[in-house]
C-alpha cells in the first residue's frame, strides 16, 4: 500500500517528531524537581543516552512513548494500517535496542527504570514511583 505523502512530505512530518525534550519526559521532569531531585539528561557517554540521569544515585530513567516503544498498553498495540510492514519491524528494532542499551547498563551497574507515556496519565501514582525511587537510595545507603 502506498503512502498518502510523497517522500518529501513524509520526511519532513517524520522531523517534525522530537526525540527529546518531550511532552511525557518534560513531565517526569517537573515531577522530580518538585520532589527536590538533581539530575543529568541524555547522557551520551551512557547506553541508549538515557533521558534522565542521576548519577550519584547510579539511577537512569528512560520515558518512551508507548507507539514508539512497543508498550503492551490500546496505544502502543496500535499498528498504522499504512505501510504496516514498516512500522512492525520498526517498533521490532526499537524494542531490540532498548532491551541492548538495558542490558548494558545494567552490567555497568546501573538501576534502571522504564516510564511509559500511558503511565503519566496519574499524577499522583507518578510522584509516589518517583518517591519510592528516591527513598530507596537512602535505605540502601543508610
Amino acid at each position: 500500500m502506498t503512502d498518502v505523502f510523497s517522500k518529501d512530505e513524509r520526511s519532513a512530518v517524520m522531523r517534525r517528531v522530537k526525540g527529546r525534550d518531550t511532552t511525557p519526559e518534560m513531565k517526569v521532569r517537573r515531577a522530580l524537581t518538585k520532589l527536590g531531585a538533581r539530575y543529568r539528561l541524555h547522557r551520551k557517554d551512557l547506553p541508549g543516552n538515557p533521558d534522565i540521569v542521576m548519577p550519584g544515585r547510579r539511577l537512569a530513567l528512560f520515558v518512551h512513548g508507548c507507539f514508539w516503544h512497543g508498550h503492551d498498553c490500546a496505544r502502543g498495540a496500535r499498528v498504522p494500517k499504512q505501510n504496516r510492514d514498516y512500522w512492525v519491524a520498526k517498533v521490532d528494532r526499537n524494542r531490540a535496542r532498548d532491551a541492548r542499551h538495558l542490558d548494558d547498563l545494567t552490567a555497568k551497574g546501573w538501576r534502571l527504570e522504564t516510564i511509559w507515556e500511558c503511565e503519566l496519565k496519574d499524577e499522583v501514582a507518578l510522584n509516589a514511583r518517583l518517591q519510592r525511587l528516591l527513598s530507596r537510595e537512602r535505605e540502601t545507603a543508610g
